[in-house]
């Protein structure tokens, strides 16, 4: 039988879902709590940098992208949530805290990701090396690209290929910022 008239089901309470239907996740954050989120990693994730703090990895963010605009590399800025999960994922596959023992080898090893970040997700054909450049020896920093390049190929395609990996991601991101291991929490104050 149709039913006979019955009236349809109530919907399920919130939280709930009728098996069967498609799981819709929908993660929400603001720019600024995702850069929050970012600069926690990091900071966690470089644990030898005891007086690293997130809003000096967020300015070195903040830097590259004003330069470039200031120069006329880009009419827009770069830093939105779709490229910070992007950034999130070059950070977390290729920035290794026991191989990071100063800040300066940090921003450089940083700057190399935000460089592929924007190559890739950026909307210009092409950036300038000079904003992403800290060291002296731009060898050391070709080398780190094409070894990031060479391991996260296939996941750098996959971001923007499959939805549920990017919502993975983004969730793994914003999680950064609701305590990780919790021995660290800082209170940003940023704009949208």
């Amino acid at each position: 039988g149709s039913g006979g008239g019955k009236p349809p089901p109530p919907p399920p309470p919130a939280g709930s879902r009728a098996s069967g239907s498609p799981r819709r996740v929908v993660v929400q954050a603001s720019t600024g709590e995702l850069l929050r989120c970012l600069g926690d990693f990091v900071c966690r994730r470089c644990y030898r940098l005891k007086e690293l703090s997130p809003g000096e990895l967020i300015s070195w963010f903040r830097s590259v992208d004003r330069s470039l605009l200031l120069q006329g590399w880009q009419d827009q800025g770069f830093i939105t949530p779709a490229n910070l999960v992007f950034v999130y994922l070059l950070c977390r596959e290729a920035l290794r805290g026991e191989d990071i023992g100063s800040q300066a080898e940090l921003q450089a090893a940083f700057l190399t990701c935000l460089y592929l970040a924007y190559s890739y997700m950026g909307n210009e054909i092409s950036y300038p090396l000079k904003p992403f450049l800290v060291e002296g020896d731009k060898g050391r920093f070709w080398e780190r690209c094409l070894g990031i390049i060479q391991r996260l190929s296939a996941k750098m395609l996959r971001i923007n290929a499959d939805p549920h990996y990017f919502t993975q991601l983004f969730q793994d991101l914003k999680s950064e910022g609701e305590g990780g291991d919790g021995s660290k929490h800082w209170t940003i104050s940023l704009d949208r």
